[in-house]
């Protein structure tokens, strides 16, 4: 296991951008190394949008150097859900409250979203960004939203960092050396999603598509959806409603 390296800053842009800008600059970035912020001004979310600053939440980005054989690069985002997942088990142990998994990589408490995460890639690195209510939640137009501190104290944000940091490692080990398919399996196990279950997906182009669940594609980890004139779609891209 790679032992994990953690700078924490009261403030940055995105930490996303930084390691981006970093790596561009010809640094030398192992993985193992986190890059945490105590508050954000310009932080981002899947598919363009804001990211809530969130002064004491977690805000933070790691990056994985691709090896030739390596899964799919996007299905990292099973990678980070799951060490998310570990992570907030851990914080709120004493409680009765479990968080779950939703496709393809938010983490919930209940029906609310607790973190998200985003993915982009520069220079065979995946830069792996994730931000975590600890605190507080924003308020969100299309969605409910939740942070551990609404069921138990909010957990120091150096102890989050660094469990968050290891469950990360471990779980990259099983997705890099255990293959793809046990990622999902164990990514399912936590998941709102069962054989059959109805399913609404955003399309990028807007439109809605409903379905009933099939799976996870075996290569990279796609939504398989079984429409209502027994066709099988797949996406790659998207929001559940």
């Amino acid at each position: 296991m790679i032992a994990s390296r953690i700078t924490i800053v009261e403030e940055t842009g995105s930490t996303n951008a930084d390691l981006i800008a970093a790596l561009r600059a010809g640094e030398r970035l192992g993985e193992g190394a986190w890059h945490v912020a105590r508050r954000q001004s310009a932080g981002r979310g899947r598919q363009g949008r804001e990211w809530f600053d969130g002064s004491g939440n977690f805000m933070g980005s790691s990056l994985v150097a691709l090896r030739p054989q390596d899964p799919a690069p996007a299905s990292l985002s099973f990678v980070a859900g799951l060490a998310v997942y570990d992570t907030v088990v851990e914080a709120l142990s004493g409680t009765t409250v479990t968080p779950s998994l939703k496709w393809p990589n938010d983490v919930l408490l209940g029906p609310a979203k607790l973190s998200g995460i985003l993915l982009e890639m520069v220079h065979g690195h995946v830069i792996v960004g994730i931000g975590v209510n600890l605190a507080r939640a924003p308020d969100l137009p299309d969605r409910a939203t939740a942070a551990i501190a609404d069921f138990s104290h909010a957990p120091d944000l150096s102890w989050f960092a660094r469990r968050l940091s290891e469950h990360f490692a471990v779980r990259l080990e099983t997705w890099r050396h255990a293959g793809l398919a046990q990622t999902l399996d164990e990514f399912q196990l936590c998941s709102i999603h069962g054989p059959g279950t109805p399913v609404a997906v955003h399309d990028q182009d807007g439109s809605v598509i409903e379905g009933s669940f099939e799976g996870l594609d075996e290569t990279d980890g796609a939504l398989r959806l079984r429409l209502a004139d027994g066709s099988q779609r797949v996406i790659r891209a998207g929001d559940i409603v």
